[in-house]
């Protein structure tokens, strides 16, 4: 490219979103230039390689949803994905120092004792429960209001922990739990519109498109192999080290100002997918329309502080084993959780000893990424005696820092994005990915890359024949 050049479309952020929207635009015929202030691809999707250890420095692991399933299987990639061991299946929560099994199912639910007699019956009573409207209530009014208090601290807090590492009385329900909100919606219950579903389910068997598929995934070495595996596959290479520090209209065109990386300090393009962070868009986006980048800096983030941490296998009383374990709120620790990773994917650590992946900070820690490695070091190794029974030294493998790690979607996001996107359809060639839209796990960012992408195809024509 020139000094000053042109191309069809601008995608900035090289996450698994910009990627999803770079493939999928070339694949409708555009010529796409993928550009990232990062040196690498993959945006929080990183593994690093280090001591016969595989970490991964953000998500460790995916659910591979049906939208997903159809596009890795359109750029050949369906065959890269591995599923975690069987034994992945079996997750703890910390009760009083012990780690007990997560149910599974209403029965499980029934016979655990995360819940005491009366919050079982609560929740056995919920199709009794007076329909309300789930859009107006954070997770833990909704929640409390179907299925009971207990649910709320006991389940569903904890798991909210692990996704957002947020606080599920700040967390809208209608954003993170929307197929529920709708059951109730639609149903008057949660109960009844799930058996319905599953009858409907059942009946329309192999009349579906890709499916789900259950469990979770990552790849062989790792998320960072799965987003070089994406980067390989485009046309043109990414712009890597280069950040969009300017976007405004020209014309018919729009021009994005970069700073650094090879290529041109201005590039104009037919239409612009900003898939980064909300707060980065929202620095592009303020003098174009400021009530949108107002909307976009309102959308808070989590901090988290994610720790690799190496143990001979023999080295804790508490067996290392299944998925890894969440830490309720009322337990009073900096641990938010740990994952086993050495037991959901083979490689992950050299033999006879565990992979650890811990998680600080979050909405009860701010703080902790402003910390240094020994006070981390000193609250997590007193958190993991507690949990796990500490017999010898652990191994601090890596500490990873994320200050802005995790979107908060509150009771209005819903309606804020929905506004947001209403807003931008007036700027003809403007459309946003990523994981603060409409889910933060990367098989919804990957999603709204999709989405991203086949908006702009409707919209703009091809640039290549």
């Amino acid at each position: 490219m020139a000094a000053e050049d042109r191309i069809g479309v601008v995608v900035l952020g090289a996450g698994v979103a910009g990627l999803a929207a770079a493939l999928e635009l070339e694949r409708a015929g555009h010529e796409v230039l993928l550009a990232d202030a990062n040196p690498q691809v993959g945006g929080v999707m990183n593994t690093e390689s280090l001591r016969g250890y595989r970490i991964e420095r953000g998500p460790s692991t995916f659910q591979w949803k049906s939208a997903m399933v159809e596009f890795l299987a359109s750029v050949g990639l369906d065959t890269l994905p591995l599923a975690a061991q069987p034994e992945s299946r079996s997750r703890f929560l910390v009760r009083d120092g012990r780690l007990v099994p997560i149910p599974t199912s209403v029965s499980a639910s029934v016979r655990s004792p995360l819940l005491s007699s009366s919050a079982k019956k609560r929740l056995l009573a919920e199709p009794f429960v007076r329909k309300g409207d789930g859009a107006g209530e954070t997770v833990a009014e909704f929640i409390e209001r179907r299925l009971g208090p207990e649910v709320v601290s006991g389940l569903v807090g904890p798991f909210l922990t692990g996704v957002y590492a947020g606080d599920e009385r700040q967390l809208g329900a209608e954003a993170v739990f929307p197929a529920l909100v709708e059951l109730e919606r639609s149903h008057g219950a949660i109960s009844r519109g799930a058996l319905w579903n599953a009858i409907r389910g059942r009946l329309g068997a192999g009349r579906r498109g890709p499916r789900t598929r259950p469990g979770s995934w990552s790849a062989p070495e790792g998320l960072g192999q799965l987003a070089e595996a994406l980067a390989a596959r485009l046309r043109r290479p990414a712009r890597l080290g280069s950040r969009a520090v300017a976007l405004h209209r020209q014309g018919s065109s729009w021009v994005t100002e970069f700073d650094g990386g090879d290529g041109p300090a201005r590039v104009e393009s037919d239409a612009v997918v900003l898939a980064t962070p909300a707060f980065a868009a929202a620095d592009l986006l303020e003098t174009i329309d400021a009530e949108v980048g107002q909307a976009l800096r309102g959308i808070r983030y989590e901090p988290i502080v994610a720790v690799g941490v190496g143990i001979p296998d023999a080295a804790v009383r508490q067996p290392i084993e299944g998925f890894g374990f969440l830490v309720p709120r009322e337990e009073k620790l900096d641990l938010l959780g740990c994952l086993f990773m050495s037991r959901l994917f083979p490689g992950r650590a050299p033999e006879g000893r565990e992979l650890l992946q811990c998680m600080l900070g979050g909405s009860r820690w701010r703080d902790a990424v402003d910390h240094p490695d020994d006070l981390l070091r000193k609250r997590l190794w007193a958190d993991l005696d507690r949990t796990l029974g500490l017999l010898g030294e652990p191994e601090t493998l890596s500490f990873q820092r994320w200050p802005r790690a995790v979107p908060q979607p509150g009771v209005d996001h819903v309606h804020r994005i929905a506004e947001i996107r209403r807003r931008l359809a007036g700027q003809s060639g403007i459309v946003l990915a990523g994981g603060y839209l409409d889910g933060v796990a990367v098989a919804d960012a990957l999603a709204s890359g999709l989405m991203a992408a086949r908006t702009i195809a409707a919209t703009v024509s091809t640039q290549v024949g």
